[in-house]
C-alpha cells in the first residue's frame, strides 16, 4: 500500500542500519509521513515514531474507502472560510442573498467565527444556541441554524471535515417554532382598515382581498396587467427592495400568474386611475448593482411600467416607508396596535440634532399579508378547487397551500356519503 515514514534525522549506513546523522539532525520534527496520492505529507516530533505509524494507517484506510480528511484543514478558522470560500460562490436571488449575509454575520460569527472548523461540535452549538435565544425568536434562530449547517455542509464537501454537526446530532436542535394559522380578516375589519388609508391607498387592500396579491406585487401592478374583458389580472412583476434600491422582479417564487377578479375589483380600479392617473416608473430589473459583465447589463437593463400604485410624487412605494407611515397608522386608528410612542432620533447630517418620530408596535400578525389569507379563506369557503386556488395564491406545489390553509376549508357537509349511498342503490345497467 502507497505510504512511508521518512526519518529525517538519520539515514542508512554500510551496514544498513539508520546511525548516520543527516544535515537536518536535531532540527524540526523527525518522522515524515510521505508518498500517499493525493494526502500532504505530515510530520511527526521524535519518540513519536508510533502515532507517525497510526497516522499512516488511518490514511491509507480512509484513502482508500474515498473518505480522507486531513484534520489540518478542518483548522481553518470558521470566519476565513466563509469569507475566502463559502460567501464568494454563493449565489442566487440579490435580495435572499443580502438576507443570508445579516443572518451571517450578524449571529454566526461574532460567536463561532473564531472556532476552526473542526471545532464547531455538539457543546459549542449548545452553547450558541443558549446565547441566540436570549436575543432572537425560534423562527430567527432556526433560519440561523440552516445558514451555518449549510456552511459546515459545504465544509464537508470540501473535504476539510469529516462531520457536519448540525445535521447528526439529535441532542442539539433549533427551538421548535410554534405553529402558526394563517387568519383571514372579518370584513368589517377589512373595510375598517380600508376607510383608514388615504384615498391613494384604498386601492391596494381591494387587491389584495380581492385578486390574493401580495404587497410587492400591488406595487408592481401596471396598467397593461388588468384585462377587463377577460376579468383576470396578470401578476407579472414585484416592486423589491434590495439594500436601499428598488427594483422590478419576478413574484416570489420567479411565477407569474393570473388571477380571475369579480367586476366590483375592476370598477374599483377604473374609479382609482380616474383619481390617480398611473405613472411611469423606471427602476432596474432584478439587482441594482452595476453589471460586470454584459449578459448583466442585458439581464438588470432597466424597464419602465405605468404602475397603478405610486407615492404623491410618482414614484415606485417603498415597502418600509408604507408600512411604517401608512398602514401602522391605520392600524392604530382602527384599533388594531396600540397607539404610537414619540422617540428621539438623531439626525445622520447634524449631529447632536435629533427630531421626534412615531414608533409603532410590532404588527405582523395584522400585515399586508392578512388581506392574502381573506382571499384564499373566501376563495376555500366557496369550494375552489385547492389547485385553483393554490395557482392563483401562485404557491409552488398545492401541497403548500393545503399545509397553510387547511384549517379554513369548510367542513364536509355529507355530500360524499350521499353519493356513495347512491353508488350502492343505482342499479347497474
Amino acid at each position: 500500500m502507497a505510504g512511508y515514514i521518512e526519518d529525517r534525522w538519520y539515514k542508512k549506513g554500510p551496514d544498513g542500519k539508520r546511525t548516520i546523522p543527516t544535515a537536518m539532525h536535531g532540527q524540526g520534527k523527525r518522522y515524515k509521513v510521505t508518498g500517499i496520492p493525493g494526502v500532504r505529507s505530515r510530520c511527526f516530533p521524535d519518540k513519536q515514531k508510533k502515532a507517525a505509524e497510526a497516522w499512516l494507517a488511518k490514511a491509507q484506510a480512509d484513502t482508500a474507502k474515498g473518505e480522507f480528511y486531513d484534520p489540518r484543514d478542518g483548522r481553518l478558522p470558521l470566519t476565513d472560510y466563509v469569507e475566502q470560500h463559502w460567501w464568494p460562490a454563493r449565489t442566487g436571488d440579490p435580495a435572499t442573498l443580502r438576507t443570508v449575509k445579516g443572518r451571517v454575520w450578524n449571529h454566526i460569527l461574532p460567536h463561532l467565527g473564531t472556532l476552526p472548523l473542526n471545532g464547531i461540535k455538539t457543546a459549542q452549538l449548545r452553547l450558541w444556541l443558549k446565547t441566540l435565544d436570549q436575543s432572537i425568536g425560534p423562527s430567527t434562530i432556526g433560519e440561523v441554524w440552516g445558514e451555518l449547517s449549510s456552511i459546515l455542509q459545504a465544509a464537508v464537501d470540501d473535504e476539510r471535515i469529516a462531520k457536519n454537526y448540525c445535521r447528526s446530532q439529535r441532542s442539539v436542535r433549533p427551538p421548535a417554532v410554534p405553529p402558526r394559522k394563517a387568519r383571514a380578516w372579518p370584513k368589517d375589519r377589512v373595510f375598517a382598515v380600508r376607510q383608514a388609508l388615504p384615498d391613494r391607498y384604498k386601492l391596494m387592500v381591494d387587491l389584495g382581498v380581492g385578486a390574493g396579491l401580495r404587497q410587492g406585487e400591488v406595487f408592481g401592478l401596471a396598467v397593461e396587467d388588468v384585462d377587463e374583458v377577460e376579468q383576470v389580472i396578470h401578476v407579472r412583476r414585484q416592486v423589491k427592495k434590495i439594500g436601499a434600491k428598488l427594483v422590478f422582479a419576478l413574484p416570489k417564487g420567479q411565477k407569474t400568474r393570473t388571477v380571475p377578479v369579480p367586476p366590483h375589483l375592476l370598477a374599483r380600479l377604473r374609479e382609482h386611475l380616474e383619481a390617480f392617473p398611473a405613472r411611469k416608473v423606471t427602476l432596474p430589473w432584478g439587482d441594482p448593482d452595476a453589471p460586470a459583465t454584459e449578459r448583466e447589463a442585458k439581464e438588470r437593463a432597466p424597464q419602465t411600467f405605468e404602475l397603478i400604485i405610486t407615492s404623491p410624487r410618482g414614484m415606485a412605494v417603498r415597502r418600509d416607508s408604507w408600512d411604517s407611515r401608512v398602514w401602522k397608522p391605520a392600524l392604530s386608528e382602527v384599533g388594531l396596535i396600540p397607539s404610537p410612542e414619540e422617540c428621539k432620533q438623531p439626525i445622520k447630517a447634524r449631529p447632536g440634532v435629533s427630531r421626534t418620530v412615531l414608533k409603532y408596535a410590532e404588527a405582523r400578525e395584522h400585515g399586508f399579508h392578512a388581506l392574502r389569507h381573506t382571499f384564499a379563506s373566501v376563495q376555500l369557503d366557496a369550494r375552489e378547487p385547492i389547485v385553483s386556488v393554490s395557482r392563483w395564491l401562485g404557491h409552488a406545489d398545492p401541497s403548500i397551500t393545503l399545509r397553510i390553509y387547511a384549517h379554513m376549508m369548510p367542513e364536509a357537509d355529507g355530500r360524499g356519503r350521499t353519493a356513495m349511498q347512491g353508488w350502492f342503490t343505482t342499479p347497474d345497467s
